[in-house]
C-alpha cells in the first residue's frame, strides 16, 4: 500500500474544486501513465481549463473493464479543518484530506496497480476514464461519452469508484435541478398591500412543495433499498429582496429532486409547475407582471442495474460477496448505463458519509482492500479465455 499512498498524497494536493482547473492532476496522471508505456486521451472542455483522460490497457479490440473516477472535488471554505485540506495527513489509521473518500482513494489505488496491468498478458483490457466536474451536476464525463459513442469498441463492464466500502452498489436515485425565478412588484414598506412580495410567492411555491413532498413520502413509491425509500424534493438556496423597507420584486431558489425508480423528476417537476401557475393565477388580474418561472439547470438519470447482471456476478467472485446495495446520491453510472447500455455498477473505497465534511478522511483499511480487489482483477483478466 505504500505506493497508493504516495499517490494519494500527491492527488490530494492537487486543489481541483470544481470550479477551478484540474488540469495539473490530469498532466500528472498523463505523465505518469506514460512513465509507464500507456497512452492517453484527453477529451478538454471548451476553455481547456479542465480535462477528462482516458486510456487502455491491453488489447484495445476487445470490450474491457472500465474504472471510473472524477477528478473534482468540493470547496474547503466555510469548513473547520484541523489540517490542510490540500495536502496528505495519517492519523489513526487513516488519510484525512479534501477528495480522499471522493474520490481519489480510488484513483490512487488504480495509480498504483498500472505497474502490475501495464506487465500483465491481459486477455481483455483496463479503461481508465477520469472525469471532471462531477460534484456541479455529473457535467464533464458527458463529452467522454460523446467520445466513446464513436468509439469502435466499448467497454463491457463500468465500475464506478465512488465510496461504497467497497460494497457492490446497484443501483442509485435521479436528480434533477432547477432555479425558480419569482417576480411580484416593488413598494414602499408601509403600503406593502399595493405591491406584490416576490418573497411571500416563493413561500407559497415552497408550502405546495413541501405538500407535495409529504404526499410522496406517506404513498408515494418507496423502495427500502435506500437509506431514504422514496423520492425528495429539497429547496437548497434561496435569495431575494434589497431593503427591509421595500417590497420585494424578486426572489429566486433552487429546488431538487432526487428520484427513486420508476419516479421521473420531469412528472414530479410537472406537479410543481402546475402549483407555480395556480399562484400565478391568484395574483394576474392585479399585478400582470407576476411570475413563477421554472428552469431545469441540470439532470443526471439514475442507475438501475439487475442484481443477477453478468456484472454483478463478476464483482461477486472477485471480491468474494453475494450482496448488493443501493445509494441516495448520483453517480456518473446513471450516464454511462443510459447512453452507452454499458453495464455499470459503483463499488469504490471509503465511506459516503466521511465525503464533503471537514477533514473528511479514508480508512487505510478501505485502500488495502481496494489494493486487493485490483490485485485480483488483474488476475482474472490475466487468464486466457476469461468472460
Amino acid at each position: 500500500m505504500t505506493e497508493t499512498l504516495r499517490i494519494l498524497g500527491d492527488l490530494l494536493r492537487f486543489a481541483t474544486v470544481s470550479r477551478d482547473s484540474n488540469m495539473a492532476l490530469i498532466e500528472y496522471v498523463q505523465a505518469y501513465l506514460a512513465r509507464h508505456g500507456i497512452t492517453s486521451q484527453l477529451i478538454p472542455d471548451d476553455t481547456g481549463a479542465k480535462a477528462n483522460l482516458y486510456a487502455v490497457i491491453g488489447p484495445a479490440d476487445i470490450p474491457g473493464i472500465m474504472l471510473s473516477g472524477h477528478t473534482d472535488v468540493v470547496p474547503v471554505e466555510g469548513q473547520a479543518w484541523s489540517v490542510d485540506p490540500f495536502d496528505a495527513t495519517l492519523r489513526d489509521d487513516r488519510v484525512i484530506g479534501r477528495g480522499s473518500a471522493d474520490m481519489k482513494g480510488f484513483i490512487a489505488c488504480i495509480l498504483a496497480a498500472v505497474p502490475r496491468f501495464a506487465a500483465a498478458k491481459l486477455s481483455r483490457p483496463i479503461h481508465i476514464a477520469l472525469s471532471y466536474d462531477e460534484e456541479v451536476g455529473c457535467l464533464g464525463v458527458r463529452r467522454m461519452i460523446d467520445m466513446l459513442e464513436r468509439a469502435p469498441v466499448l467497454p463491457a463492464f463500468c465500475i464506478i469508484g465512488e465510496p461504497t466500502s467497497m460494497q457492490i452498489v446497484v443501483a442509485h436515485k435521479a436528480k434533477l435541478a432547477a432555479e425558480v425565478s419569482i417576480t411580484g412588484r416593488e413598494a414602499h414598506s408601509s403600503l406593502a398591500p399595493t405591491g406584490l412580495n416576490a418573497i411571500h410567492l416563493a413561500l407559497d411555491l415552497i408550502t405546495e412543495i413541501r405538500a407535495l413532498q409529504r404526499e410522496i413520502e406517506q404513498s408515494g413509491t418507496h423502495d427500502d433499498g435506500y437509506s431514504v425509500p422514496y423520492t425528495t424534493l429539497h429547496v437548497g438556496t434561496i435569495s431575494g429582496g434589497t431593503a427591509l423597507n421595500i417590497v420585494p420584486n424578486h426572489c429566486r431558489f433552487g429546488l431538487e429532486i432526487r428520484c427513486t425508480p420508476p419516479d421521473q423528476p420531469e412528472a414530479i417537476l410537472s406537479r410543481v409547475i402546475d402549483a407555480a401557475a395556480r399562484i400565478e393565477a391568484q395574483h394576474q388580474e392585479r399585478f400582470p407582471e407576476a411570475s413563477l418561472a421554472i428552469q431545469i439547470t441540470n439532470t443526471y438519470p439514475g442507475l438501475d442495474t439487475a442484481p443477477d447482471s453478468e456484472i454483478v456476478q463478476f464483482m461477486h467472485e472477485l471480491l468474494r460477496t453475494n450482496s448488493v446495495g443501493k445509494v441516495d446520491f448520483g453517480t456518473e453510472g446513471g450516464l454511462f448505463q443510459s447512453r452507452l447500455a454499458l453495464p455499470t455498477i459503483v463499488c469504490g473505497p471509503g465511506d459516503i458519509a466521511q465525503a464533503h465534511k471537514p477533514d473528511e478522511w479514508i480508512a487505510l483499511e478501505q485502500l488495502a482492500r481496494c489494493d486487493g480487489f485490483l490485485e485480483a482483477l488483474v488476475g482474472r483478466l490475466s487468464r486466457s479465455g476469461t468472460k
